[in-house]
């Protein structure tokens, strides 16, 4: 999936528990599906889960989720990972890894949401607890949760990329009319910062949230993206936004940061995860991004 990213199969993982941990080594792993973007993922017997970076860029995960997710959780209605040790670079392999208690649930989609709307109440409500933890101390924004005009010149270049498959022109007005909106005003707030492909649902219902590398404090806008991704219908939509009193400006960032997102992603994955091509094709739908016509 990444040119330069590490080789992870099943035996490392093997040799990381029985070196590390051998009260694990000994339990059956199975591979998790879908196959994450920046870490392999197994099943350690029926409770646990193991996830390993494997490109560089999600180095140091394990060690934020094990410090700010037992602090993040008490305050959150749905369940997050609870980290339960992290390990260490071993056998070849470089980084920090991470065990985690497995969280029952299937991820989301449109087709196993029982009720949209109720499940955009419940995505509102996670977001509006997270947004009044405390963010004293919490880690300074990066990626999508910064200010718009931190990451103007990645956005381009990203829209350039993709131009051979969308209206690029196009793309460049959503994403000129996000950087001409107010920015947050306020000290910033915690983001969970990539919800799409994130939560799961149980009995067609929002059940938990994963993958926290990314939180942070920031700009809302960054989380109330999701509302493009192809887990929305026009009318839970609406009741997300009306849910957060979202704002004219945030809900331009927010498209903002669509763009960012969905431009990046398509060309980088256009032949290796067919998954995520799906959704950033849905989501510039959403913002008005047709592909782009032959001539």
């Amino acid at each position: 999936m990444h040119d330069d990213e590490v080789e992870v199969d099943e035996a490392l993982v093997h040799r990381l528990l029985t070196s590390q941990m051998p009260d694990l080594s000994e339990l059956p792993l199975a591979v998790v599906e879908p196959w994450g973007t920046d870490n392999a993922i197994w099943r350690v017997g029926a409770d646990l889960v193991i996830r390993l970076p494997r490109i560089h860029w999600a180095a140091g995960q394990a060690e934020h989720e094990a410090k700010w997710l037992p602090l993040l959780a008490p305050h959150l209605p749905v369940a997050i990972p609870e980290p339960v040790a992290v390990g260490e670079p071993g056998h070849g392999y470089p980084y920090r890894w991470a065990v985690h208690r497995w969280i029952p649930g299937d991820g989301a989609a449109l087709d196993r949401i029982d009720d949209p709307v109720a499940f955009a109440s419940a995505l509102a409500k996670v977001v509006r607890m997270l947004q009044g933890v405390p963010p004293a101390g919490a880690p300074s924004a990066t990626n999508r949760a910064r200010p718009l005009a931190d990451y103007d010149d990645a956005t381009r270049w990203a829209i350039d990329r993709a131009s051979d498959l969308i209206d690029a022109a196009a793309a460049v007005d959503v994403w000129e009319e996000a950087l001409a909106a107010e920015p947050h005003v306020g000290a910033p707030v915690w983001v969970q910062a990539d919800l799409e492909g994130n939560c799961l649902v149980r009995d067609g219902r929002l059940c938990g949230i994963v993958d926290w590398g990314s939180a942070c404090a920031g700009d809302p806008a960054v989380d109330v993206q999701v509302v493009w991704s192809p887990l929305f219908t026009d009318d839970s939509r609406r009741v997300f936004i009306d849910a957060l009193n979202v704002d004219d400006a945030t809900l331009a960032r927010s498209r903002g940061a669509g763009i960012n997102q969905a431009c990046a992603a398509l060309p980088y994955y256009l032949h290796t995860y067919p998954r995520i091509v799906e959704r950033s094709w849905h989501k510039l739908a959403a913002l008005g991004v047709r592909p782009r016509t032959s001539t």
